[in-house]
Formats: structure tokens, C-alpha cells, sequence
């Protein structure tokens, strides 16, 4: 069975910076896309950031770019995502997501595309 375990999140000031962590469970962790994705309250979940298996790509929304980093570690079968210099307007419950891929390290940007998701953690930024 596969399960995602997100942690990291919490409440902090504009300009600081979280670093949130995706563990996962039940599944061979190489073979497998990873994405962040966000909601904020009265809104629909947003893509974030996503890596290919290998950890060689990785794609992100234009309103994180330069901001957040997402990475992996598969000997630890988790995925990263450093947040940095945060904005109010980042506040929201953050999920990550999970797809097999065979063959390609296709990144995937769209919920839809993921298989397997979180319970999510809470991210709240302060003005």
C-alpha cells in the first residue's frame, strides 16, 4: 500500500524560509514522478512543482520559480521541496503526489496525473 507522509510545515513570517519533506511507503520510490501541489482555503488545488524519477528534471509553477527547489533523496524515498523567501499569498495546505512511470522521466504537471497523494501540511506566512 502505498502512503505519502508529508511533514515541514508550520507558521512563519514573510521572507523566511521551510523546508517541507514527502516520505513514501509501499512503493519502489525510483520508479515512481513526484510532485508538490497547494491549496489555499476557497480555492482549487494549484500544481507546485514537480521531478522525474531520476531526480535529472524538474519543472515549477511560475509563482514559485526562483523560490522553491523540490529534490529527492531515493535512497531515503523522499522528496523535498525548500521554500524559500515566502509570501503571504503562499499560504496553504501543501500535498504530495506520486505516479509509476515506465520508461521516460517524464515530470507531470496536472493533478489528474498522479496516482497517490498525502494527507497535506499546513503552510501559513504571515505579512
Amino acid at each position: 500500500q502505498v502512503q505519502l507522509v508529508e511533514s515541514g510545515g508550520g507558521l512563519v513570517q514573510a521572507g523566511d524560509s521551510l523546508r517541507l519533506s514527502c516520505a513514501a511507503s509501499g512503493l519502489t520510490f525510483s520508479g515512481y514522478a513526484m510532485g508538490w501541489f497547494r491549496q489555499a482555503q476557497g480555492k482549487e488545488r494549484e500544481f507546485v512543482a514537480a521531478i522525474s524519477k531520476s531526480g535529472g528534471t524538474a519543472d515549477y509553477a511560475d509563482s514559485v520559480k526562483g523560490r522553491f527547489t523540490i529534490s529527492r533523496e531515493n535512497a531515503k524515498n523522499t522528496v523535498y521541496l525548500q521554500m524559500n523567501s515566502l509570501k503571504p499569498e503562499d499560504t496553504a495546505v501543501y500535498y504530495c503526489a506520486c505516479r509509476l512511470v515506465i520508461g521516460r522521466c517524464t515530470i507531470y504537471r496536472r493533478a489528474n496525473d498522479y496516482n497517490y497523494w498525502g494527507q497535506g501540511t499546513q503552510v501559513t506566512v504571515s505579512s
